[in-house]
């Protein structure tokens, strides 16, 4: 029989040697990443190369590594630079490479059994509680973000109010209709998971929101009233904290109320705003917050987590333990050795395989602490408000929504184009400012108008790139007027 080497380094000294000098290229890429363009198309030949056939034999690591450097690097989505704000997307940080280092190192795998890793994790897990101050109930696990967050949450809910022999039986077998509510401006991942977990999007009910884009209380009554009336069972509502259009919170202690008047599940999507709960000039605005039975959010974005790392905190750690628990008789736990550590994580969830995400979150939180990370998340709100007083003083940009946290909605207006034309000539300020290099905003439609979308999660953002922002914006917008590309 043939006895194969192992796939560790032959030379550990020259491993070492590159493990290095890639070290020192990624930080190069980071310490410089300022002068780049903030975002730049993956030119032809790379994109070609990306479509070469399976290796049947293995290539040396310098030339991988020069490859990253060279030929990946400078092609990313560009949420790295100051002037990334796009969507809601997190800003990294070089620190974070460290521990993924480690992580790599470990190579852990989190669902179960007796091991450090497990311990930082419950350690992150007992962080949270004490930040949005749930009691000692209170439970939750590290995911990939809130997505799978939301699905834990949901799930959770549906077993809790429609009956743990959903499990068994499936929805096919119950006796009234599951519905849920959300605003009409809550964020895609739920109407998804109503679909995944077999509920619909139909079941999902969503609610009108007022001028403010925060849900309307009444509508939702009335919502609720007729959903009784016709004989189904409202199981779940959902509160948003930070709506990924504008940043708006809905009214979550009038919601937490009606939740409790009608026996529901009271879940809020928080997927960055949540985290704004650090800061104690915007921890007013989610009063309600601390009154959930499940809170889902994102460390990769607002705390600058590097990706991924989300969140699931749970009022009562039983129900969900109820909802996941699973254990076969191939993953028996036991009172000692590697096989204790009960109950384990794989029963909280839906993977068994779990990375050591917690790791770079707890090196994060250690590094930085809380209150400096809460004074970043209000400086952006400072910042998106001082973003709106550039656009109201501007003669030709125009303020499409208020306000509310980090985001700023707004578009160019020469004052004598119309609707169709208008949006055409906006997404093409947008799309100008990305391929060139300076800026990455993003665009949204707000009441029928495409809105140029300004999220600012950013802690390298600054005052003078918000000037820059609106200066090439207003040129953009002179530009292709003249040009009569609209």
């Amino acid at each position: 029989m043939t006895n194969l080497p192992s796939l560790d380094p032959t030379d550990w000294q020259t491993f070492r040697d590159e493990a290095h000098r890639a070290l020192d290229q990624a930080i190069n890429h980071m310490q410089g990443r300022q002068d780049d363009p903030v975002w730049q198309p993956v030119p032809s030949e790379i994109r070609t190369s990306l479509k070469a056939d399976l290796p049947r034999q293995g290539q040396a690591i310098d030339r991988l590594t020069d490859q990253m450097a060279d030929r990946f690097l400078p092609y990313g989505v560009g949420n790295t630079h100051a002037r990334f704000f796009g969507w809601v997307h997190g800003a990294g940080t070089p620190q974070g490479i460290l521990p993924d280092i480690m992580a790599a190192a470990m190579n852990a795998n989190l669902g179960g059994r007796d091991h450090v890793a497990n311990l930082v994790e419950k350690q992150v897990i007992d962080w949270m509680r004490q930040a949005f101050d749930f009691p000692d109930t209170s439970g939750g696990l590290v995911v990939s973000g809130t997505s799978v967050a939301t699905l834990i949450a949901i799930k959770s809910a549906r077993e809790k109010h429609g009956g743990l022999d959903l499990r068994r039986t499936g929805l096919g077998r119950a006796t009234k209709q599951l519905v849920g509510y959300a605003s009409d401006q809550a964020h895609s991942c739920i109407a998804r998971t109503f679909d995944i977990l077999g509920l619909g999007q139909d079941a999902l009910r969503m609610v009108p929101t007022d001028g403010d884009y925060r849900m309307d209380a009444g509508a939702l009554k009335t919502m609720i009233a007729q959903d009784l009336t016709a004989g189904h069972q409202p199981f779940c509502l959902v509160g948003t904290a930070g709506a990924v259009n504008v940043g708006a919170i809905d009214p979550l202690e009038t919601l937490a109320e009606i939740a409790r008047e009608h026996n529901m599940w009271f879940h809020v999507d928080g997927a960055f705003g949540a985290t704004a709960v650090l800061s104690d000039a915007q921890k007013p605005l989610l009063a309600g917050l601390s009154q959930a039975d499940s809170i889902a959010f994102d460390f990769h974005k607002w705390l600058h987590v590097n990706y991924d790392a989300g969140f699931i905190l749970m009022r009562d750690v039983e129900d969900q333990w109820r909802a996941f628990t699973e254990r076969p008789d191939y993953l028996e736990g036991a009172e000692r050795g590697l096989a204790a550590g009960n109950p384990w994580f794989c029963e909280y969830g839906p993977e068994l395989s779990r990375g050591f995400r917690a790791l770079k979150i707890w090196f994060h939180l250690m590094h930085f602490g809380t209150d400096r990370l809460g004074g970043l998340i209000a400086q952006n709100c400072d910042q998106a408000k001082a973003l709106a007083g550039m656009v109201e003083r501007s003669d030709r940009l125009e303020l499409l929504a208020p306000v509310a946290l980090n985001i700023t909605c707004f578009r160019y207006n020469p004052g004598d184009l119309d609707g169709p034309d208008l949006d055409r000539l906006n997404g093409e300020i947008v799309v100008a400012l990305q391929e060139r290099g300076l800026a990455a905003p993003s665009t949204t439609k707000l009441k029928g108008h495409l809105a140029i979308r300004v999220n600012i999660t950013n802690h390298r953002t600054t005052l003078p790139d918000l000037e820059f922002l609106v200066d090439h914006i207003e040129k953009l917008g002179q530009e292709i007027t003249a040009s009569n590309l609209v």
